[in-house]
């Protein structure tokens, strides 16, 4: 049964490394999905909205011919939850730290204001991942990712990832309506709780959201919005605890 990590915005599957090194002497069934356009091909015709990015999803977990334990950061943890509430059957469990975008009370965070905004999110990225591998480091770093990861990751980086940010962000609604969050208590679920991720919501959005969703909640205190960067080590022991919970 493999466990399926899926990263978000704006990474490659590079924000995994250091969290997969602790893991592999537990697991050796981990695998990492790629979304379109960040760290994999954005191919011509996809249109990188929500649904899309759900579709995808969807294709790949279909592909392992059985349940998986799905993990998702970012942007991948609302892949997750989209997969979830529409598929619970292809997956044994889920995890992720994106579930306070589902709390009606969640306002989008400045960037993602940015990015929604025609001109200024164009502008945005043009910025943002046309520079250098150095200065694309620098501000990951800046904005917390670890550097030794924030260097692997800047090198995936390019134009297409900026047109994939501007696209699954301008097909989104409004943060939290109308979601019906209940249906992924269809199976074991774990809320990542990074008490220093400042775009992921509340805490206390967060943890409504995972108690609507049937889920645990594991709290990394201290930790930001990479906290898979960080502490490693902490972070693999939160999901090797869940798993062992499964039987």
């Amino acid at each position: 049964m493999p466990a399926v990590f899926v990263h978000g915005n704006p990474e490659t599957a590079a924000v995994w490394d250091l969290l997969l090194a602790e893991l592999a002497p537990s697991r050796s069934d981990l695998v990492c999905l790629s979304p379109p356009g960040f760290g994999a091909p954005l191919p011509a015709g996809f249109g990188a909205s929500r649904a899309d990015y759900r579709g995808w999803l969807l294709g790949e977990l279909e592909a392992f011919g059985e349940p998986v334990d799905l993990v998702g950061h970012d942007l991948g943890g609302g892949h997750v939850v989209n997969v979830v509430l529409s598929r619970p059957e292809l997956v044994r469990s889920w995890v992720s730290d994106a579930l306070g975008m589902y709390d009606p009370g969640y306002e989008w965070h400045e960037l993602a204001r940015r990015w929604r905004t025609p001109g200024v999110g164009e502008a945005d990225v043009a910025a943002r991942f046309g520079g250098t591998a150095e200065a694309r480091t620098a501000v990951l770093v800046e904005r917390g990712m670890g550097r030794g990861v924030a260097a692997r990751v800047a090198a995936g980086q390019d134009e297409a990832m900026g047109r994939a940010v501007l696209a699954v962000y301008r097909s989104a609604g409004e943060p939290g309506l109308g979601l019906p969050l209940e249906r992924a208590a269809a199976r074991p679920g774990l809320a990542i709780l990074a008490t220093a991720d400042h775009v992921a919501g509340t805490e206390a959005q967060r943890r409504r959201a995972a108690g609507r969703a049937g889920a645990r909640v594991a709290v990394l205190d201290g930790l930001g919005h990479w906290w898979m960067t960080h502490e490693p080590a902490r972070a693999a022991a939160v999901l090797t605890g869940f798993w062992a919970t499964l039987g």
